[in-house]
């Protein structure tokens, strides 16, 4: 296990080498630079001006020798003005060239300066993906249950009402985009015009005007059930469904089979049948698909925040992108990255102890 783990963070390593190269290619084409240099300096800049601009900051260096400093194995650029005032990518203001380290990439934590923010990546970075964290966990856990549950009970009795039932509406859930489900939430639960929350307030039933907020800005401060709950039931609903599919499909296979019909023949109960004997082989196949909804949560929520006006971290990664801000960018690349890498090694793992006839050769 050991050997085999170390073997596939090897791997892991040089795919990541080739993917934040990937995107650092596509991050500092010459289109783009010329966007930032035309954003930070002067719309009506010439040419030459857009040229004398990324000459100063460094841009026009060799793409591969800007990716070693972006990595930080390669020593920053400098650069002495005609006032003899030295400037580089390691020097901070206020900093003198001698006090200034050599290398400074994302190997020594620094993961540049973020020119829309006005502040450090890391800082920003780390803030968004905090939000994000909460919204992750808490709709995983309402929807890998609920998804288990619903593909379980279609499964273990393949082609009964109850099966057609599940199976109906796991696949409208995944069927439904996020700004539909989420929208449709905020009509029936959010609105105080409209759906359930004008006739629970008139009958005494809630507090205020609506059920839950239409809106989780304020859970960024604090959250709670009523701004919260919305943007995990957008999440969860539309997951759950994919989950539940693969779910009742394995639950299925597993049922037909030959030791499961050796149990039933020999009087166990049904109810231990499925718990002790099935259920365990059931989770092999959607375990994999519970570990691939982790870097979708993480990556793929942009839609729930933007419209729940939730800053988190798939917001910001759209802003990045919007804004040419080229060291978020890069950096909201190197986290989905590793988020992506890590899922993969942990299902690879989990494979060996959901089922024990599978060994790492």
């Amino acid at each position: 296990m050991g050997l085999f783990i170390l073997r596939r963070i090897g791997v892991m390593l040089l795919t990541a080498f080739c993917l934040t190269l990937v995107v650092f290619f596509l991050t500092n084409l010459a289109p783009n630079l010329e966007k930032l240099a035309k954003t930070q300096g002067n719309a009506r800049m010439t040419d030459a001006e857009v040229t004398q601009w990324l000459e100063n900051r460094g841009y026009t260096r060799p793409l591969l020798v800007r990716y070693g400093e972006w990595l930080g194995v390669v020593p920053g650029w400098t650069r002495t003005d005609a006032a003899d005032t030295v400037t580089g990518r390691c020097i901070d203001p206020g900093m003198s060239a001698e006090e200034a380290p050599t290398f400074c990439g994302v190997l020594q934590g620094d993961l540049g300066f973020s020119t829309v923010s006005d502040d450090d990546v890391s800082n920003v970075l780390g803030g968004r993906l905090a939000l994000t964290g909460w919204l992750m966990l808490i709709s995983f856990a309402v929807m890998v249950p609920s998804a288990l549950v619903i593909g379980v009970l279609a499964g273990m009795r393949e082609g009964s009402r109850l099966d057609r039932t599940l199976s109906t509406i796991s696949i409208t859930s995944t069927a439904t985009p996020e700004y539909v489900s989420g929208v449709i939430f905020i009509i029936i639960f959010a609105s105080s015009t409209a759906g359930l929350s004008p006739w629970l307030a008139e009958n005494g039933w809630i507090e205020g005007r609506t059920l839950f907020l239409g809106s989780a800005r304020s859970a960024m401060e604090d959250i709670t059930i009523w701004n919260f709950t919305l943007p995990v039931m957008t999440i969860a609903l539309y997951g759950m469904g994919y989950i539940a599919r693969m779910t009742r499909a394995s639950m299925a296979e597993v049922m037909t089979a030959q030791y499961i019909r050796t149990a039933r023949l020999k009087g166990v109960k049904f109810r231990n049948i499925v718990l002790k004997h099935a259920l365990r082989n059931a989770l092999i196949a959607p375990f994999t698909v519970i570990m691939l909804q982790i870097p979708w949560l993480l990556t793929g929520v942009v839609i729930t925040e933007t419209l729940f006006n939730y800053n988190g971290f798939g917001w910001t990664l759209v802003q990045a992108a919007s804004n040419n801000d080229i060291e978020m960018l890069l950096s909201c690349s190197v986290v989905a990255v590793i988020v992506v890498l890590l899922t993969q090694l942990i299902s690879d793992i989990g494979y060996v102890y959901l089922n024990p006839r599978i060994r790492i050769s």
